[in-house]
């Protein structure tokens, strides 16, 4: 990707959990840059913190100690200033300070403004249409009335969006009358709504069969031809090797 500078980072990125009186070290410092319009995908064994890397760099989780940075800008406060909840000795045997810390407002403004997000389970709302369920994040990230005056624009843009993904003739469907390579096609589409910079995706090919997980692939893959900055977690080496470049966590730490 030549000088291209970063546009997501990572910095001695520390994670654990805690299960009843023991603390489960996940992430133990772990760096890791992604440059603008690059495709990196992050593989790893089972609970060797893949996920728990792509949600702290997408502002979905927070660290314990480290720093996550977008375009060079710190996405959480201070190590100090990062506020635990308290969590109930009686119930968890934990002591008072060691839950996740929570997100503040701040870092919440900028994963819907920066980061789309694709998971394994497309986590669609099955109430909702392919179109409304694509349009979700804009009506989640503005108010009713800045929303409604924004409607018919938005609503332009998400068609034009599923027709790019072929599914012009689905708009008005739910999910249940759809296949998984098409639920994970409006997944897509809802990640990109918000004409984000970054795109992280987490094991998107996982609940597909290999001829549909490719079709996935594909997309994807188009998707960042044209400029789009992708972070992708998979256990496939195959999907793998699509990418610019893969890093390997092991033990919690890139090998």
């Amino acid at each position: 990707m030549g000088d291209a500078r970063c546009v997501l980072r990572a910095e001695n990125i520390h994670k654990s959990y805690r299960l009843g009186r023991t603390d489960l070290p996940v992430l133990r410092g772990v760096d890791l840059g992604v440059k603008e319009g690059e495709f990196v995908a992050i593989m790893g064994s089972s609970g060797s913190g893949k996920s728990t890397l792509l949600h702290i760099m997408g502002a979905l989780d927070v660290p314990q100690r480290g720093q996550a940075f977008f375009r060079e800008q710190p996405i959480f406060p201070p190590e100090g200033r990062r506020g635990f909840p308290d969590v109930d000795p009686a119930v968890s045997g934990s002591r008072r300070g060691n839950g996740t810390p929570r997100l503040d407002s701040a870092a919440n403004r900028l994963r819907n403004e920066a980061f789309g997000f694709v998971f394994q389970f497309y986590h669609l709302l099955p109430e909702y249409d392919v179109l409304e369920n694509v349009m979700l994040p804009q009506i989640v990230g503005h108010n009713a009335g800045a929303w409604l005056a924004g409607r018919d624009t938005l609503e332009r843009r998400a068609v034009a969006l599923l027709t790019q993904l072929g599914l012009e003739h689905r708009l008005r469907h739910r999910p249940a009358e759809l296949s998984g390579g098409e639920r994970q096609r409006v997944a897509i589409g809802r990640a990109l709504i918000n004409q984000p910079p970054v795109l992280l995706a987490d094991e998107p090919t996982g609940n597909l069969d290999s001829m549909t997980g490719a079709d996935i692939l594909a997309v994807l893959l188009k998707l960042n031809e044209a400029g789009q900055t992708i972070l992708m977690v998979t256990h496939d080496p195959q999907v793998a090797r699509s990418a610019h470049r893969i890093v390997r966590l092991v033990d919690g730490r890139l090998g």
